[in-house]
């Protein structure tokens, strides 16, 4: 069922005029308004009113910053995540079995785990880094290098390469 389309009326026009002078975008007062952005585009230009791209911009930078918070907490995340995982390479375990005609549960503590459960987890470890590097890369120089490498070389005497 198609919905027939409310008319624009003088209050529509100053309410478009009175929230636009307040410094709203088109799409917020669409929104205030119950109305589509492009009844609002259509009762701006009658109005002789211009819509700029200003408060977008500030909010897509806002947007920005908060996902780039976002990946760097879950970036510090995964990588405490990868150093508990490698860790536990290295304390003591419980390995456990369930078998037998009866199938019953043994379990025995063991000094590390096995071989096998230690590739797991490196596996997992190694994921877990890798995902931490992705949503924050290394910060480099103006010569390509991490920054680590830059301290490095200049803990070595190296400085700045020759040209």
């Amino acid at each position: 069922m198609a919905r027939t389309p409310r008319p624009v009326g003088e209050d529509d026009e100053r309410q478009v005029r009175e929230l636009h002078a307040q410094g709203l975008g088109r799409n917020e007062i669409a929104r205030r308004l119950e109305r589509s952005g492009r009844t609002i585009s259509i009762i701006a230009a009658r109005l002789n009113l211009e819509f700029t791209t200003e408060g977008t911009e500030k909010a897509t930078r806002h947007r920005t910053a908060q996902l780039a918070e976002k990946r760097a907490i879950l970036a510090d995340a995964l990588t405490d995540d990868a150093l508990r995982l490698t860790a536990q390479m290295w304390e003591p375990a419980v390995v456990f079995n369930i078998g037998g005609k009866d199938n019953e549960y043994t379990e025995q503590p063991v000094p590390e785990p096995p071989p096998a459960d230690k590739r797991a987890l490196m596996a997992a470890a190694t994921s877990a880094a890798a995902q931490s590097l992705r949503l924050v890369p290394p910060e480099t120089d103006t010569q390509g290098l991490a920054a680590v490498d830059a301290w490095l070389r200049d803990m070595m005497g190296g400085g700045a390469p020759a040209e």
